[in-house]
């Protein structure tokens, strides 16, 4: 059934992901290893510059796939054009429980945090799943921007109903 769902979702919703920074979705080009290649090789370019120095703050969500919200869900699915069948169809799924299974989670949750993209010449938000890191690659000791891009995914996080586990985020300066 969640194969079958996907096939219907996944054209209506394709433009609405971010296809650099989201990485692993089941049945989409991408894994695990393109995620840390991608995030490596930012990383080492800015390092190999003698630009400075590297911050990446890896995010963990505090059970990520039961917190989705239906009606936020239902809402962004609707601003990205998906057809109100779908979208009332999902929506009553989700109503009273958490979306099971390996391929439905996580593309509902990656769609529910799809509004949330941030890429600059010095800080990008980079996607896996449920995971995310902000990197920021800091010049001149200036951590303004990725501070802030903290701050405001934080902000938004809250304001979406996700919560961050600050026991496992990390924060790694290289």
């Amino acid at each position: 059934m969640e194969r079958l769902l996907l096939q219907h979702l996944r054209p209506q919703t394709h433009h609405a992901l971010d296809p650099l920074l989201q990485f692993a979705l089941p049945g989409e080009d991408g894994s695990g290893g393109d995620a840390i290649i991608f995030l490596l090789h930012q990383s080492l370019s800015h390092l190999d510059r003698g630009s400075g120095t590297v911050r990446i703050t890896f995010l963990d969500f505090s059970s990520a796939f039961n917190t989705i919200q239906p009606l936020l869900l239902r809402d962004k699915l609707t601003e990205m054009g998906v057809g109100s069948h779908l979208v009332a169809w999902i929506t009553d799924y989700l109503t009273g429980r958490a979306p099971q299974g390996p391929v439905l989670s996580p593309v509902l949750f990656t769609l529910y945090t799809s509004d949330f993209q941030y890429k600059s010449e010095l800080c990008h938000v980079q996607k896996f799943a449920d995971d995310t890191a902000i990197v920021g690659c800091i010049r001149s000791g200036q951590e303004d921007e990725y501070r802030e891009l903290i701050k405001d995914f934080v902000t938004w996080c809250d304001s979406n109903h996700l919560l961050l586990n600050t026991t496992k985020t990390r924060e790694m300066v290289v």
